[in-house]
């Protein structure tokens, strides 16, 4: 696994307005973290587009548009993980990384 793959995810159980199922997610954490432990950074992605929302990135995944959801990150175990599903684009995999500096970064 590594960061910028989409891969199916079971995010539940869940609480609250935590997006839930099994969906596709990027994994966000660097390599070197997914290589020694056992859990790794997701964003979920979702079909319900917002696009107006700064807090998400337009991508396609599976020929449909979706959006990865940065406002829904979360550490999860590699046992949700499931199938490689794609890989970000280099111009999408820094979109990613600029919304997250702004949602995240100082």
């Amino acid at each position: 696994m590594r960061r910028y793959e989409i891969r199916w995810v079971s995010l539940d159980p869940t609480r609250g307005a935590e997006m839930a199922k099994t969906r596709p997610a990027v994994i966000v954490s660097l390599d070197v973290l997914n290589r020694q432990l056992q859990t790794v950074t997701v964003c979920p992605l979702t079909s319900h587009l917002h696009p107006t929302w700064r807090s998400r990135v337009q991508v396609r995944c599976g020929g449909r548009p979706a959006e990865i959801a940065v406002d829904q990150i979360r550490t999860v175990s590699k046992a949700r993980l499931g199938d490689r599903i794609a890989s970000l684009t280099k111009d999408e995999a820094a979109a990613l990384r600029r919304v997250i500096t702004e949602m995240y970064g100082e």
